[in-house]
């Protein structure tokens, strides 16, 4: 690499969007940072960063009538016989797509961990209660098991940011890939963007390296354009891509249900609800205008709002989206077409970066503004969607903080929950406190049992559990 020559490009581009600050400690770097720096540059797309310093100061980049929006309808959890039938059919018809070979997982996994304070990808994080099983593995685990069950490869898309994506890739190559073959998984990474200062100025990590953050779990759309992705499940012959997080071990992949449902209702992308824990909870909520469906952020909805009241004491939005979607491909595959035309999101966030001398700032209050893509803004792009409410016990635990709620203490205290109903239903008695929390620490691998059926099936007559249990393969 010619690095005069690369200067010189660099500071006259670098005016033109008012970041000529990015090359200000060039004098003191050695050309292998001088080199770092000049491929970071190159990956980012200023012309959009310039573009996007409008949305600072915006509380809300959604513009619409709150006054107009109702609660999107939802499938509750089954009560009657009916819906206890529907559910069964669409078992049925989930199970017949699963066998078929025409579904597809996506895994959002590019999130920074800066609440959890975690330094590795947050795939790699150690939530099993008693052997600390990742959260990568535990997800595998399950598609693993789910592919012995139906007798087919599932292709699984991990998306990842451009720092962790080979950490991500060598932690599972040591891991053997817990047993998946790797020939089904594509790794790719998602854009990064420059946080920036109040004027739309980059913050600086380093000397030679700019303040990047990932661009969003919508950031999937353009990821998958640049990595020709849709071409490669088209080719896979998917039809249905089911999504989901990667901070949340209690995700039920690929559940045959939620498919069936999807497909029985021709739509084009499907959500999963739980019902809120109290009006103030961190979770977005899918409503209906005038024009389609939107789903609004919790910091989107006042106070009022958030506590309105139903005639039967429930919160009027009473129905909170868990980041678990199943798309139609040749839906996902319209939007990704028009990926450059979906709406940022501004957040002030408070980010280490250098000052002009280069020192080291660690603040105490926002001093930055990081620009991110939400997935579910291509609600807006249909009409034709189908929303199904989960039991949280079973499918919501996410790890987002250190401690306190949604935290690695809740997820793993939720898995012991979730392992010790299978034992009491398939007829084994598990202690609990006052409260109704497991007392023990539990583990069951999906490759030893997937539901109390297949436990029952496994489990020797005279079995008999215990604290700190293990059931694995």
């Amino acid at each position: 690499m010619d690095l005069i020559a690369e200067y010189k490009k660099w500071a006259e581009r670098l005016l033109r969007y008012n970041q000529q600050h990015l090359l200000a400690f060039w004098d003191e770097l050695n050309d292998q940072d001088r080199t770092t720096l000049i491929q970071q540059l190159e990956d980012i797309d200023f012309e959009l960063l310039h573009s996007l310093h409008d949305l600072i100061g915006k509380k809300c980049s959604v513009n619409t009538d709150h006054a107009a929006i109702t609660p999107a309808d939802v499938h509750r959890l089954p009560q009657t016989k009916d819906e206890f039938d529907l559910q069964r059919e669409a078992c049925l018809a989930g199970e017949k797509a699963l066998r078929a070979g025409t579904v597809g997982v996506i895994l959002v996994a590019g999130g920074q961990s800066s609440r959890l304070k975690y330094e590795s990808p947050k795939g790699t994080f150690p939530v099993g209660p008693v052997t600390r099983r990742s959260l990568f593995q535990y997800h595998t685990e399950k598609i693993v098991a789910l592919e012995k069950k139906y007798g087919v490869e599932i292709p699984w898309y991990i998306m990842t940011n451009m720092f962790s994506i080979k950490e991500t890739e060598a932690f599972f190559r040591q891991n053997n890939y817990f047993g998946k073959n790797p020939a089904s998984i594509r790794f790719f990474a998602q854009r990064m963007l420059p946080s920036v200062d109040a004027e739309g100025k980059a913050l600086m990590e380093t000397q030679f390296a700019p303040a990047l953050a990932p661009d969003g779990h919508g950031g999937l759309l353009n990821a998958l354009r640049e990595n020709k992705l849709i071409e490669d499940m088209v080719h896979r012959g998917l039809e249905q891509l089911y999504y989901f997080q990667v901070d949340n071990p209690l995700a039920q992949i690929c559940d045959p249900v939620f498919i069936g449902r999807h497909i029985l209702a021709r739509a084009d992308i499907s959500a999963k609800t739980v019902k809120k824990s109290h009006p103030d909870e961190k979770l977005g909520n899918i409503v209906r205008t005038g024009n389609g469906y939107l789903v609004i952020e919790y910091t989107e909805l006042s106070s009022e709002e958030k506590n309105r009241k139903k005639e039967n004491g429930d919160l009027y939005f009473d129905q909170g989206s868990i980041g678990i979607h199943v798309f139609e491909r040749g839906f996902l595959e319209k939007i990704v077409e028009q990926a450059d035309k979906m709406p940022f999101h501004v957040s002030h966030k408070r980010v280490k970066c250098i000052d002009a001398e280069g020192n080291l700032c660690d603040p105490k209050t926002p001093n930055a503004y990081k620009f991110e893509q939400f997935i579910f803004d291509v609600f807006t792009q249909t009409k034709n969607i189908c929303v199904i409410e989960a039991e949280r016990s079973r499918e919501f635990s996410p790890i987002k903080n250190k401690e306190g709620d949604d935290s690695p203490d809740t997820a793993r205290r939720d898995l012991c929950n979730y392992f010790g109903a299978m034992l009491q239903q398939a007829g084994y008695d598990v202690p609990k406190d006052k409260n109704g929390t497991v007392m023990w620490k539990l583990e069951i691998s999906p490759l030893f049992a997937m539901d109390t059926d297949q436990l029952r099936k496994k489990l020797p007559n005279d079995f008999t559990p215990s604290d700190g249990l293990v059931l694995e393969t």
